[in-house]
């Protein structure tokens, strides 16, 4: 399948695309006439109610009610656009989880500012539509302005951004646009070694410099700042005694593939719960009343 690099200039949505959001409906319930009839006799004026009929059609509605409830326990499959500055191995993995079904999700779109890297070529080869944002400062016919993403991203009907080794600042209007629904992967433990300039190897060397025991990668909610969302979960990596950058890059890039590709099967299966202050915790599928 041929994919396309779309710049400001061109918007052409085809209305029978296959990526196109589809919509089912339920043929509403009528309940049988006789579900409840009263007999009204003229000359005592008591009235008799025929329950028979009224029991049957109570229990076949809750039947049908139950099946309708059921069918909400399984979540439609979430609309997924992916960000990428780079070669894009978190992209792979939950790709690959989205092929695999092991991810309730598609990838429908994805988002990069440079359009040759290996993220962006990997998307090609797969038929997956590539959007360039921002606009280049030397290229300005080449990029998406910040309303034009959001526009893009809403006729493709995305329900979540992920970012995966994106480096550019989000647009406020676009985390304005998604609240609570964009995500991004940071290769350390935060709130500590994140922010602005702190990203790729620059962690990993802040990491070992400082002396800390622990590394690993963590997953966060964006808002208007680098690094700053509320945490959504985070996985441990021990930091060895003569460990080089390299080294515990590729420990914690392990554990990113894993972590990544867990978190968003549970945002597709509507999986994440937020706490009364706000911080958010992800259902265990298997024992709902767990959480971590």
């Amino acid at each position: 399948m041929e994919s396309r690099v779309w710049f400001s200039s061109q918007f052409n949505f085809p209305v029978n695309s296959p990526l196109k959001t589809r919509e089912t409906s339920i043929a509403p319930f009528t309940p049988p006439r006789n579900v409840l009839s009263f007999s009204f006799p003229s000359h005592a004026g008591r009235f008799a109610m025929r329950i028979g009929p009224l029991v049957k059609a109570v229990s076949f509605a809750t039947k049908i009610v139950a099946e309708v409830d059921g069918s909400r326990d399984e979540p439609r499959r979430k609309k997924l656009a992916v960000f990428v500055s780079g070669g894009g191995s978190n992209f792979r993995k939950i790709l690959e989880g989205c092929s695999d079904g092991s991810v309730n999700g598609d990838v429908v779109l994805l988002v990069t500012n440079k359009k040759d890297c290996g993220g962006a070529e990997y998307a090609r080869s797969n038929g997956i539509p590539i959007l360039v944002f921002p606009k280049a400062k030397r290229e300005p016919f080449d990029g998406l302005s910040p309303s034009e993403l959001v526009d893009v991203l809403r006729k493709y009907g995305v329900d979540f951004v992920l970012l995966a080794g994106y480096l550019k600042l989000i647009p406020v209007e676009l985390v304005q646009a998604f609240p609570k629904r964009i995500l991004n992967i940071h290769p350390a433990l935060l709130p500590a070694f994140g922010g602005k300039g702190l990203y790729g190897i620059r962690v990993h060397k802040a990491v070992l410099e400082s002396g800390a025991r622990y590394s690993g990668p963590t997953i966060h909610f964006v808002d208007e700042e680098y690094d700053t969302g509320r945490i959504l979960a985070q996985s441990a990596v021990r930091v060895i005694a003569n460990d080089t950058p390299e080294e515990l890059a590729k420990r914690v890039l392990h554990e990113e593939h894993k972590l990544y590709v867990k978190v968003v099967t549970a945002i597709c299966e509507e999986r994440i719960k937020w706490r009364e202050d706000g911080v958010p915790l992800i259902q265990s599928k298997e024992n709902p009343d767990e959480y971590y």
